[in-house]
Formats: structure tokens, C-alpha cells, sequence
């Protein structure tokens, strides 16, 4: 229970591995360009309340992340916000990229999305046992 966080009325530990990439896979994410889109991605994950960045990692033509989000935000709500502020400021600073990209579309349509949380063995075991436990309850009070 020591990664949960809470809501009013949840508790949740919702961790996403994404990946994302500019069109074309172009390699613009060297040096200085690279640095400034890791710090954006810190910087835009906390204008959204209980995001959390737990890991990136920023290569030559992607971006690998772990996001903690609360179940309050969907998926596709975050990407579209990161992805489309981080093309604004990245355009915005860097002219030379709006050469490459005309029309200033920088990213790939998609982006790929897996979770991250309890291992599905561990899920399974603690159902059954849950179940177990309630039949045992159950029977005890029968008992009584």
C-alpha cells in the first residue's frame, strides 16, 4: 500500500510506460533540443494535478516515459496536452525545426502505451485469497 496515493474517494497507483516520436522518426532530439524536451516534459507534468514524471528517458528519435497519473485523467487527455504544448515551445524556441516540419506538425500521430502496477500473478493470488478469506468468515458466522 506504500505507492498508493489518494483521492477523496479512490485510491490508486496508476504508473503508464509511453513512447513517443517525431514524424518521420527524425533524429532531433540531440544535444541541446534534447535536454530542453526532458525539461519539458517535468515542466508540463506539473501544470496537471498528481502527475508525476517517474522516469524518462530521451533518445536521438523518441521519448520513453513513466507517468504516475490519477484515474481523474485519461491517457489520451495527457499525451494530446504534452504533446501539443511541447511542439508550440519547442517550435517556438527552435525556428530550425519548423524548416523540417512545415506545417508544424512535430510528432507522430501516435504513441505507444503499456502499464506498469501489480504484477498480474500477485492480482490473482490476493483475489482468491480475498474469496478464501470471505468463505471462512462466512462459515465462522454460519457457525456461530
Amino acid at each position: 500500500m506504500s505507492g498508493f496515493k489518494k483521492l477523496s474517494h479512490s485510491i490508486w497507483e496508476c504508473k503508464y510506460h509511453i513512447v513517443f516520436c517525431p514524424k518521420y522518426r527524425y533524429r532531433i532530439f540531440e544535444g541541446q533540443i534534447g535536454e530542453y524536451a526532458k525539461q519539458q516534459v517535468y515542466h508540463l507534468s506539473r501544470q496537471k494535478d498528481l502527475v508525476e514524471v517517474e522516469e524518462i528517458s530521451v533518445q536521438p528519435d523518441h521519448i520513453h516515459t513513466i507517468l504516475s497519473v490519477p484515474p481523474k485523467y485519461a491517457i489520451s487527455d495527457i499525451m494530446g496536452f504534452l504533446k501539443g504544448k511541447m511542439s508550440l515551445n519547442l517550435f517556438h524556441r527552435y525556428e530550425r525545426l519548423g524548416r523540417r516540419y512545415w506545417g508544424r506538425h512535430l510528432w507522430s500521430r501516435g504513441y505507444c502505451v503499456s502499464t506498469i502496477g501489480l504484477n498480474e500473478d500477485q492480482i490473482q493470488k490476493y483475489v482468491r485469497w480475498q474469496e478464501k478469506r470471505d468463505r471462512q468468515a462466512e462459515h465462522l458466522g454460519l457457525a456461530l
